[in-house]
């Protein structure tokens, strides 16, 4: 009996031990927050649904200003014709973001005496100059120009040009109306030099105001080629500044890579302070911006990768087969579910560390990750065991720990986190933890020690020597009677003695 009886204890230590270590907590928890792409003023967003050499590509149009100076002109690696283009639905495009979006998760922590185990648009065209219609044709053929294909698309005009040279594709674009910044030249002659096409998309206006929308739609292009890529040096034509992209990768098969530039992941998985629940578009912004700057402002953030059909935790419900379908993916089946792997990746860039076109790559790596962030909610109520001692004991640590996270992932001041976490309204526990001496000494032994100790000693006050013996005689009540007996004794052998022998 007495060996089960040390078993159990040990298990029940290491249970407690178990329970109470900073560290152990499953993958799990309440979604909260998102950082989304509205978080960035200049976020561009493409949707790529890619299979073998099979792909559809989504443009979302974030276009602000006037409809009739939109106009954008996107390499491509074949002649599109008009039932190759479509008009998207801006509100899938939303739901991507918002389901694979970089979140904070919150956990709250139960009572540590009652444990529960469980187990880039080029802008503006103009009306085109006024000349004669033979000296157009006669223009283009100089220029060395092609119209391979043109078509009206919803409220677009779509025009597929070829090119022999940059110089005559820029001349082309200037004479039918196309502001062209400088330098537009030297960034169009590397895709002559792969014979790629232009698609080339400005607004009918008349379509617009027909079709009631408030905002241009996404543009979707569907085409077969080996070629894996998404060209952004146009997009930096007239820009100086850095711009967000975010690719959102669909596949049958797992995860896609950027090839020519390295692929890192987002910071994920940290504990950070609670306070940051108010403050998460700010905390995610900073730490992008930190994290961008420590890779040398020249790499593609992962922020997200996971089998369409499921999520944990969820900041958006997985899209159905339906919406998958406008989002451009093609080979669904019937009552197959959602066999798409979705990648997330975030690129900023500049021109001078960004050159080249991002090349991409499809994988079988199925791994998920996703951009996660952690907040512990503390218990508050009041701790009145060993146990929640412990837990107490371990709250200044873990705060600090969690403030000085925050710090490095965001480069906020130290001294200001630790103010804004406002740690004062966490209640300290009643319960002064056990001596670690009274694990091994009972309290029989302990009494008998402090008694001896105390006849023995001289050096000790007289008041507490007599405290002492007062409470040592009432500790055994029949003292008293024992010392009456033995009087009582004496006397009745003195009467015997008197009476019998005197």
């Amino acid at each position: 009996m007495k060996p089960f009886r040390i078993l159990l204890s040990c298990i029940l230590a290491l249970v407690i031990f178990i329970s109470f270590t900073p560290n152990a907590w499953a993958f799990c928890g309440f979604y909260v927050a998102k950082a989304d792409s509205k978080l960035y003023n200049k976020a561009s967003q493409v949707v790529i649904a890619k299979d073998d050499k099979r792909t559809i590509l989504t443009m979302a149009n974030d276009y602000q200003g006037d409809v009739k100076d939109f106009a954008i002109v996107v390499p491509v690696p074949v002649v599109l014709q008009k039932e190759q283009v479509k008009i998207g639905d801006a509100k899938v495009i939303e739901r991507l973001d918002a389901f694979s979006a970089p979140r904070l998760v919150e956990y709250f922590d139960s009572d540590p005496c009652q444990q529960v185990y469980y187990d880039g648009a080029i802008p503006v065209p103009q009306s085109a100059p006024a000349a004669n219609e033979s000296l157009r044709q006669e223009r283009k053929t100089s220029l060395g120009v092609t119209v391979e294909a043109q078509f009206n698309v919803g409220e677009y005009e779509i025009l597929v040009l070829s090119a022999k040279e940059s110089d005559g594709l820029e001349t082309w674009l200037k004479q039918n109306g196309y502001r062209m910044p400088s330098g537009a030249s030297s960034l169009l002659q590397p895709y002559i030099r792969q014979q790629m096409k232009f698609f080339v998309a400005k607004v009918n206006i008349a379509e617009f105001n027909k079709s009631g929308y408030q905002n241009l739609r996404p543009l979707m292009i569907a085409y077969e080629s080996p070629k894996f890529m998404l060209p952004i040096r146009l997009g930096m034509i007239n820009s100086t500044s850095e711009q967000d992209l975010i690719v959102y990768v669909l596949s049958p098969k797992g995860q896609a890579e950027v090839t020519n530039y390295r692929t890192v992941k987002v910071p994920s998985g940290d504990e950070i302070p609670v306070f940051v629940k108010n403050e998460f578009g700010d905390f995610y912004k900073s730490m992008f911006q930190n994290a961008y700057s420590k890779e040398d402002r020249k790499v593609a953030f992962l922020e997200y990768a996971w089998d369409m059909g499921s999520c944990d935790p969820c900041s958006a419900d997985p899209l159905t087969p339906e919406e998958l379908k406008k989002a451009g993916v093609f080979w669904l089946k019937p009552n197959e579910g959602s066999n798409a792997f979705i990648t997330r990746i975030h690129v900023r860039y500049t021109r001078d560390k960004f050159p080249e076109d991002l090349m991409f790559q499809e994988t079988a790596n199925r791994e998920q990750f996703q951009g996660r962030y952690v907040l512990r909610h503390p218990f508050k109520g009041s701790t009145t065991c060993q146990a929640g001692a412990e837990y107490q004991k371990s709250l200044p640590a873990r705060f600090e720990r969690e403030a000085q996270t925050l710090s490095s992932l965001t480069g906020w001041n130290l001294p200001s986190i630790r103010q804004k976490m406002n740690l004062a309204e966490y209640p300290s526990t009643s319960v002064s933890p056990t001596p670690f001496w009274e694990t091994i000494w009972d309290k029989q032994s302990n009494s008998q020690t402090q008694t001896t100790d105390v006849a023995q000693s001289n050096s000790q006050p007289q008041t507490t020597q007599v405290a002492l013996s007062e409470d040592a005689s009432t500790s055994n009540p029949w003292k008293g009677m024992y010392i009456l007996l033995a009087l009582l004794a004496i006397l009745g052998s003195i009467a015997i003695y008197v009476m019998f022998v005197l």
